[in-house]
């Protein structure tokens, strides 16, 4: 995986640009791609008959409320692939729903953020998620990520 690359999945300009600005702001510079719908999410992540699959990025911000696909389920679909289901993947939405938080931890979501309203808020969001993303956490090596055994499974 590119350690240092976020997938941002959110069809709000607005919040697109917060979250550009704020991961400037706190000073990361990942390579962030943009995906504007859950449809465009799943072509990034898995590619289409014209287009081959991109590398994985090392963290999916996914937005919950999206056109077409809802992000529950670009997240249900990142998680039933082997290539992306050891992917992680953080919820970063302004949903306040308790549904949706359950819903998301129950398909799989690694974390869950509601989007902060004050700017300054959001810059620190941004940078403890970057720091805990894409410094800190550790990830397995891509060619295992794909070939789980399961424990009845010779090693």
């Amino acid at each position: 995986m590119n350690q240092t690359s976020i997938l941002l999945v959110d069809d709000s300009d607005d919040d697109v640009e917060l979250t550009l600005r704020a991961f400037r702001s706190y000073g990361a510079t990942p390579d962030i791609q943009v995906a504007r719908d859950g449809d465009e999410a799943i072509e990034t992540l898995f590619g289409s008959t014209t287009m081959p699959p991109r590398r994985l990025p090392a963290l999916v911000l996914l937005d919950l409320k999206l056109p077409g696909l809802t992000g529950f389920e670009v997240l249900s679909r990142i998680r039933a692939h082997p290539r992306t289901r050891l992917v992680p993947v953080v919820i970063l939405t302004h949903s306040t729903e308790r549904t949706d938080l359950a819903d998301a931890y129950g398909l799989g979501a690694n974390s869950y953020v509601r989007k902060p309203v004050s700017f300054r808020e959001f810059v620190d969001t941004a940078g403890l998620l970057a720091r805990y993303w894409l410094v800190l956490n550790e990830v397995p090596e891509p060619s295992r990520s794909t070939a789980v055994k399961g424990p009845t499974e010779p090693q």
